[in-house]
């Protein structure tokens, strides 16, 4: 197995696809409509074949479209994860400290984002900006997707969307930072490598409506100071976490302070091994 997709046709009907690793083709799964069966080791029979318009964005033909590859029960995402030397991620902040105190803590920061997919969105679709906030940016990462007992059955690409005002104003505002309508952008594809990763290169570029990058720039997991693994274990710690979780896992790009994400802008994360996830930026008002 390579990486699995999802999508649904014009009469609404989900279907799971999974990748043949030497020719980039996907073939539909018989029977299926919940990934996370497969991911956990069930066998299906296979059906057409499916081949997608392009290599990253893993756009379907006509009247196919790419949803969400996992409906994840509960979305969890971890801060602080990354060593990005002297980038402060919440400006100038009286509370820096509060935060430097926690990054020397063996604890990870670790935040419920969502659950029930009420606030998660897949590839191509929108995602929101609140409307009380003035800075708000985009967070790529790695997401894993967790089974039972901590196991770790794949990887996605996953979009953070995040207030610095809301965050930098005061650390008990930091679920109001994070959680609100479209908050979050989970995709292209659930990536199952044959062995475990060595690391992911992650390229971030903003655009504004006319097309015209705004931003771009790229990180590498290497940067991490935690592993997967162990944020995982951190996670279902003493914590009944349920199968298809999906946690994110930080981010290492702080945006400039001058870069706000606004209405009318695209946010493309790239990971080769996992596709680009693609989506637009709209206020959380038209998605609640």
């Amino acid at each position: 197995m390579r990486r699995v997709i999802r999508w649904v046709d014009p009469e609404g009907y989900v279907s799971v696809g999974v990748e043949h690793p030497r020719d980039g083709e996907f073939s539909l799964l018989r029977g299926i409509e919940d990934s996370l069966r497969l991911l956990q080791g069930e066998s299906f029979p296979l059906g057409e074949r499916l081949v997608p318009a392009d290599e990253f964005s893993l756009e379907l033909e006509p009247g196919l479209t790419l949803i969400a590859p996992i409906d994840p029960p509960e979305l969890w995402c971890a801060e602080g994860t990354y060593d990005t030397g002297d980038a402060d991620p919440v400006g100038s902040s009286p509370f820096r400290e509060v935060y430097t105190s926690a990054a020397e803590s063996h604890r990870p920061r670790l935040l419920l984002k969502d659950a029930g997919g009420r606030r998660t969105v897949g590839p191509g679709h929108a995602i929101g900006v609140r409307g009380d906030s003035t800075w708000t940016v985009p967070e790529p990462e790695i997401a894993v997707v967790i089974g039972g007992k901590g196991t770790i059955l794949g990887y996605t690409i996953a979009n953070d969307v995040t207030s610095r005002e809301i965050e930098s104003a005061n650390p008990l505002f930091l679920t109001q930072a994070k959680v609100h309508a479209g908050c979050c952008a989970i995709g292209p594809s659930i990536f199952v490598p044959e062995y475990e990763p060595s690391g992911f290169q992650i390229v971030m570029r903003i655009s504004d409506e006319e097309g015209e990058v705004l931003y771009q720039d790229t990180a590498t997991t290497a940067q991490m100071t935690r592993s997967f693994p162990d944020l995982v274990a951190w996670l279902v710690r003493d914590n009944p976490v349920p199968a298809g979780t999906v946690l994110l896992t930080g981010t290492g790009l702080v945006l400039p302070d001058e870069l706000n994400l606004l209405p009318g802008q695209w946010v493309e994360i790239h990971v080769p091994e996992i596709g680009t996830l693609v989506n637009h930026v709209v206020l959380a008002s038209d998605l609640a």
